[in-house]
């Protein structure tokens, strides 16, 4: 390991205020690796007295014996680790003001940044570390801890010159003057830092501070001489929300040793920015308290990480709780949907009576669609992914939205077929992204009530890594809805993508369409993007991946349907097991599959059938399972159903599931997604049945 030879700031050998090598600031080391303890002190030694520790209770006991300037904690060790070393350091008085450096070879995500800063660390870096970089950053604490020392040591020698010579006179003199040029090194140093130090008398009311150090017009945007000429500057650019709170706690400071306080401050150009302000309370000779000393720091980009990563775990959360909302449902609409049926096929009703029905049957299919959009949210939707011809589905998305967008709205569609022959085509599901994009143009239209132009357009890109997607690198199709509206309000963007979240009046809206785009994009590998300017209009981009070349088409899935289902009542009548813990979905299944005329078996659970199997391997034709049971699972009834008798035909039926468990099921086993009609489950089944 190199190091500079560059001298570290200090007075001449001899002079008052020289710092004996015995009395030199010291620095606290703590490493589990004798190797990285060795290195580290061959490079902290020429700024200062360095103390090794290979554990944190090491540590802590160097910590009860003496004063150190700063501390070189590394984050892994056994027994102890960084972390908590930190932690007990913080609510020790004797050190809790000791600046900590925390020293890290791995762990490089902002989560642990987040973590080592949130335990008072003043930064973090990653080995291997440059020498100089490390020398430089313990310089900066040395020279904080010695012109404390400086200082203390200063007052008793001033006392000293007033009964000494011509030649103590001098002797000062040289001394301000090494420690001028200290200061200004140190400052120098300071104004680097996104920081701010200040020296504030007792009890100044508005508050303005003696000295600062550092760039204060770089952190605020303003001069220092505007809180002078503006006294009540720093109170009134407090944010509303956090002022009576500071307020008082600047008023009741005197009363503590101590402050540190967070909060939101408008600098010139209008932005917040949050601040770390902290403060210690300083005596003068006499033992009395004088001023409070204190540091500014800029934490804005930590607390935009808190808010990103707290943003994540709510949306994460509120789609684990739709998903299980979407399942409960699923299953209601089965037994309704099924109920309904089996009414018309079995009973003889009048034409109003069939109006009603039709109705209810309406209603329930809406139930059906709300619920789709709910999974689209979820990103746990089915989904059929394929080379898409974007030519072809402009065309369709104009034909549904032909009597839709009124006469006030005009969309300018720029993917015509010139320009569709050009564009790559995405991969992706074609129905989801046709829902998607009318979902988007109409969202577009109602921002224009008094009508305006609404442009489709489209865009071949390459990302690369950091693009503004947020995407990994590769080739991608974006597809971009642009309307001349209103706009929307920069404190609501970041809330439009969340579910039931709509600026629509009351009954004009669900809230789901942007959240349904936004999953349906995740979950097909791309992403979403919204650009708004009140008063301007707004751009949303849906971003996709770029189908391969020899990848399946939409019209391809399409020509490799199901086969038709059996008429009614005809065809080969088939024994069937059925599994579902739902009482009423199995009930309406069971009678559907009777009317097709089928012998139906029923249990509430998997161990039940798999025991009514057990007993007569041979005397059952299909099985048909629930996926999400508790007990055992749709997958798992399959595969021991099959350790009784390989290669039972068998079907999974469900409302809802993560699809990489799906996935996990036989390659022969279909999965048909609840609501389902008799002709879905008739359909199936004939796929499903043994061939004769």
């Amino acid at each position: 390991m190199s190091i500079s030879n560059a001298p570290v700031n200090r007075s001449s050998a001899g002079a008052p205020f020289d710092i004996p090598s015995h009395d030199r600031a010291k620095v606290l080391v703590v490493d589990d690796n004798e190797k990285n303890l060795l290195a580290i002190q061959s490079v902290i030694e020429k700024v200062a007295e360095v103390v090794v520790a290979n554990s944190g209770d090491a540590a802590l006991r160097h910590l009860l014996k003496g004063e150190f300037a700063a501390i070189l904690l590394d984050v892994y060790m056994p027994g102890m680790d960084g972390y908590e070393t930190a932690r007990i350091i913080r609510q020790r008085p004797q050190s809790r003001g000791i600046p900590i450096i925390f020293m890290s070879a791995v762990n490089k995500e902002n989560d642990h940044l987040i973590r080592g800063y949130s335990m008072g660390a003043v930064d973090y870096v990653f080995k291997p570390v440059e020498p100089i970089v490390l020398q430089s950053k313990v310089a900066v604490f040395v020279e904080l801890y010695e012109k404390t020392r400086e200082i203390q040591r200063k007052a008793t020698y001033v006392e000293q010159l007033l009964d000494t010579t011509i030649l103590a006179n001098n002797e000062r003199l040289r001394a301000e003057n090494e420690l001028r040029i200290a200061e200004q090194r140190q400052a120098a140093i300071i104004q680097s830092l996104p920081i701010v130090l200040y020296l504030e008398p007792l009890d100044t009311i508005p508050r303005i501070p003696q000295f600062v150090a550092g760039d204060f017009t770089a952190l605020t945007g303003f001069q220092l001489d505007a809180l002078k000429h503006t006294p009540d500057l720093w109170r009134e650019r407090l944010h509303p929300e956090d002022r009576d709170r500071v307020v008082n706690a600047i008023a009741g400071r005197r009363s503590s040793t101590g402050l540190a306080l967070e909060y939101r401050w408008q600098c010139a150009d209008g932005r917040y920015k949050h601040f770390l302000d902290q403060a210690v309370l300083l005596r003068d000779q006499d033992g009395k308290h004088a001023q409070f000393a204190g540091t500014l720091l800029d934490i804005t980009e930590r607390k935009n990480l808190e808010s990103q990563l707290s943003h994540a775990w709510k949306m994460d959360a509120i789609g684990t709780l739709t998903g299980g909302i979407a399942h409960d449902f699923n299953n209601l609409l089965t037994a309704v949907l099924g109920g309904l049926e089996i009414i018309e096929r079995r009973v003889v009703v009048s034409d109003d009576q069939r109006r009603i029905l039709a109705r209810t049957r309406r209603a329930a299919e809406q139930g059906s669609e709300l619920v789709r959009r709910l999974l689209a949210f979820a990103r746990r939707q089915q989904l059929e992914p394929a080379r898409i011809d974007i030519a072809r589905l402009s065309n369709s998305v104009r034909d549904l939205l032909s009597h839709t967008l009124g006469g006030l709205a005009r969309l300018d569609w720029k993917l015509d077929e010139h320009l569709g022959k050009a564009l790559w085509p995405p991969y992706a599901d074609e129905s989801q992204l046709e829902l998607a994009l009318m979902n988007l143009i109409i969202n577009a239209r109602d921002a224009m009530p008094d009508g305006g132009t609404i442009t489709v357009s489209g865009e071949n890109k390459r990302c690369v890594a950091g693009n503004e997607f947020v995407l990994p690198a590769g080739e991608y199709v974006v597809l971009r809805i642009e309307d001349d509206g209103a706009g929307i309000p920069p404190e609501l963007l970041h809330q439009v993508m969340e579910p039931f979240f709509t600026t629509k009046e009351v009954g004009k809206g669900t809230g789901l369409g942007l959240s349904m785009v936004h999953g349906f994009a995740n979950q097909s590998g791309g992403a979403l993007r919204i650009e708004s300017e009140l008063g301007r209009g707004t751009i949303v981009e849906l971003c996709l991946p770029r189908a391969a070349e020899n990848s399946a088409t939409a019209e391809d899935l399409r020509r490799s349907p199901l086969p038709a289902p059996a008429n009614r009542g005809t065809g080969t009548a088939l024994r069937i097991l059925l599994v579902d813990d739902h009482e009423d979905v199995r009930a309406t299944t069971a009678a559907l599959l009777a009317d097709l005329g089928h012998e139906v078996t029923e249990a509430s659970d998997g161990p039940g059938i798999l025991k009514t199997l057990g007993l007569a391997p041979s005397a059952y034709d299909l099985l048909i399972s629930d996926y999400a049971m508790p007990v055992v699972s749709g997958i798992e009834v399959i595969r021991r159903a099959r350790e009784l008798r390989p290669h039972l035909p068998a079907i999974i039926i469900t409302g809802y599931a993560e699809v990489e468990s799906i996935a996990s099921r036989p390659c022969d086993v279909g999965v048909l997604m609840k609501p389902f009609d008799q002709e879905q489950l008739a359909a199936y089944v004939q796929s499903a049945a043994p061939r004769a």
